[in-house]
């Protein structure tokens, strides 16, 4: 048999709000990118570009960013 690894309650809250805190702080960094990038569309007037109707829209497109759930889950099982 394998020995598994318990970890105390307060650990395991610890590390469920820390992996919420990181998964937050990379959903800010991709909204971040992506007003960036719509602010310099918008300051080259590129009259070709044209803004999305609808958020989802935009996320509907290619962007080559992975899409992130609305919603983290703390702990999977």
């Amino acid at each position: 048999m394998t020995n598994r690894v318990s970890y105390a309650p307060q650990d395991l809250q610890k590390m469920c709000k820390q992996a919420e805190r990181d998964q937050e702080s990379k959903k800010l960094v991709v909204l971040l990118d992506r007003v960036k990038r719509q602010i310099a569309e918008l300051e080259n007037g590129d009259p070709k570009t044209q803004r999305p109707k609808h958020p989802a829209a935009a996320a509907g497109r290619n962007s080559g960013l992975p899409r992130l759930p609305r919603k983290s889950v703390p702990l999977e099982r």
